[in-house]
């Protein structure tokens, strides 16, 4: 009899797949509700199976997609090669290279001109005339290249991604010829006796000064010149640039008010860089290898003594700044540009 039959029933497990044909001891459906759960369940089953495979599957074709975009990318395009070609990168490396020329030259004036002054803080006056002329240049040339004006920002920003290192290479080659350039200018319109005695006011460890048993070189050691270096231009890049490269923040605080946090922090380093040793001869830490090359490449002899401080130091701060922005949380760091870091370039070499 049907009523005394027991009825074969399709169960779902709580994971939602069938387990199969169970008996259960309850109610014995007729054949017409038996159908209707079939005509029901049945186009259900089909209907989400269809819209979990297709889900899963389009996550999957997305990471394949993703994945052979970045594998696809050639050395060429994660350097910026095409940069190199740009006529827009060239028209604004121009920028570069007067804004270096003139910094190197209102630079230099304005270290020949403190010590020229009769006052007893000469390192005090440079640093703050210092401060107040770099803001000035940084708002002048950040509507054309973005306002470097030093290898050590072009550097860094191709470090994190903010330029290509192609872009920084050219940007970095109009620096080098802007500052020789300006000291080139410094030369014509001091006399022979400043250009001996202060060096076109450019970057010295020592110098050689007459004394009483005949000349005598003063200074500071070439370790003491390194650590000096790679901690100001760290400090540097660590507390006014930051600012710089975080478009947050930039955007919070205005272009006025970061350029005029980097002038000041530029001549507050000025100023401990020649004040912490206390010693004539030294020209205070550098910070920006053109400027140093410009009056070394123009003035040539003790110039050139222990220059690679000069470069090196700026260099290992540049990394060790790099290296600081992998290490923090990225939520920490928002920088817009060009995306592809040193580590992706050099994960693409590998």
């Amino acid at each position: 009899m049907a009523t005394n039959n027991v009825a074969q029933m399709v169960l779902v497990e709580e994971d939602g797949l069938p387990c199969g044909n169970r008996v259960q001891p309850f109610s014995t459906p007729t054949a017409k509700q038996v159908s209707f759960f079939s005509n029901i369940l049945t186009p259900l089953k089909a209907m989400f199976s269809c819209v979990f495979s297709h889900a899963f599957c389009s996550i999957e074709q997305w990471e394949v997609d993703h994945g052979k975009k970045e594998n696809l990318l050639t050395l060429g395009e994660r350097l910026g090669v095409e940069d190199l070609y740009s006529l827009n990168v060239w028209r604004a490396s121009v920028g570069e290279l007067l804004g270096s020329a003139v910094l190197v030259f209102m630079l230099d004036t304005i270290v020949i001109s403190s010590f020229e002054t009769q006052t007893k803080t000469p390192n005090v006056l440079m640093s703050i005339l210092i401060g107040i002329t770099i803001t000035i240049l940084l708002l002048a040339v950040f509507p054309i290249s973005g306002g470097h004006m030093n290898p050590v920002i072009s550097f860094s920003a191709a470090l994190v991604g903010l330029i290509s290192l192609s872009r920084a290479f050219i940007y970095i080659f109009a620096q080098c010829i802007g500052a020789l350039l300006g000291a080139l200018a410094l030369q014509a319109v001091v006399s022979d006796t400043i250009t001996q005695t202060f060096s076109l006011g450019g970057c010295t460890l020592t110098v050689i000064a007459p004394g009483p048993n005949g000349p005598v070189v003063t200074g500071i050691k070439t370790s003491q010149a390194l650590w000096l270096e790679i901690i100001c231009t760290f400090i540097f890049l660590f507390a006014s640039i930051w600012l710089a490269y975080d478009h947050r923040q930039a955007k919070a605080l205005g272009v006025l008010v970061v350029f005029s946090i980097i002038g000041t922090i530029l001549g507050l380093l000025v100023f401990v860089s020649t004040s912490l040793t206390g010693k004539k001869g030294y020209a205070g830490a550098g910070m920006n290898p053109a400027r140093c090359l410009g009056p070394a490449m123009i003035r040539g002899g003790h110039l050139w003594d222990g220059h690679w401080v000069f470069g090196v130091g700026p260099a290992i701060s540049c990394m060790a700044f790099y290296i600081y922005t992998k290490i923090i949380p990225s939520n920490h760091f928002h920088a817009n540009g060009y995306r592809h870091d040193f580590f992706n370039v050099l994960r693409a070499l590998i």
